[in-house]
């Protein structure tokens, strides 16, 4: 069985061969980049199946590189920061984030981190499911939006299937990382915001949203017909 390939993406080059030993270490393929347009470029070419990418980098920041690669794909990311503020967490999580770790950390963790994420996503059921006007397919993880392709990153995509399989029922923020997670989740609950915020603004059309906001309780998905 051919091995997950991870890129890493920080500057710190310590840091960078130390996580990539600790990858190889568990059975992964890793390679490293240290700014962040050598980061977009091996993302682009090497495809990789996960990609650890630090907030602060030279050329173009972590934050960028996110944003750019959720318009290409869906490859699962972590971001590193070595800032504690809520906001700078945050803030990955919007630009399209899977998780996050904070500096300094243990590598083991990042690795941990990283298995997770990439089990979520081998987890799913393989199905077609469509609701009013958005289609999602498990196997190909392809979604599409009156029939035009969208990008999401994977806890985007699982959020977006729960919502899905739920329809009309509402959730709680615990209950979406029951069911999308299988509590396989170390965000802490308010993240969830953060994923649904940004999911809410790639499904909307013509002004109409499916993801409403039950105050006080969670969410609700309400797909309209045809």
């Amino acid at each position: 069985m051919m091995s997950h390939m991870i890129l890493i993406v920080e500057d710190d080059t310590r840091i960078a061969n130390w996580l990539k030993i600790f990858f190889e270490e568990a059975g992964f393929t890793a390679e490293t980049a240290n700014d962040g347009r050598a980061g977009l470029n091996l993302a682009r070419t090497l495809a990789p199946d996960l990609i650890v990418l630090d907030l602060m980098l030279p050329g173009l920041d972590g934050i960028e590189i996110c944003r750019i690669l959720r318009r290409e794909s869906d490859v699962p990311i972590i971001m590193l920061t070595a800032r504690e503020a809520h906001t700078d967490r945050i803030r990955g999580l919007e630009s399209g984030a899977d998780d996050y770790v904070v500096k300094p950390f243990d590598p083991e963790e990042v690795v941990a981190r990283a298995k997770a994420v990439l089990r979520r996503g081998n987890n799913k059921v393989q199905q077609e499911l469509t609701c009013g006007h958005i289609t999602i397919d498990d196997t190909t993880r392809r979604v599409t939006v009156n029939e035009q392709p969208i990008s999401l990153s994977h806890a985007q995509f699982l959020l977006l299937a729960t919502f899905m399989r739920h329809p009309n029922q509402v959730l709680t923020r615990d209950q979406l990382i029951d069911l999308a997670f299988n509590n396989d989740y170390d965000g802490y609950d308010r993240a969830i915001d953060s994923h649904v915020s940004r999911l809410r603004r790639q499904i909307a059309v013509d002004g109409r949203q499916p993801i409403q906001t039950v105050y006080g309780t969670g969410y609700r998905f309400v797909a309209e017909d045809g």
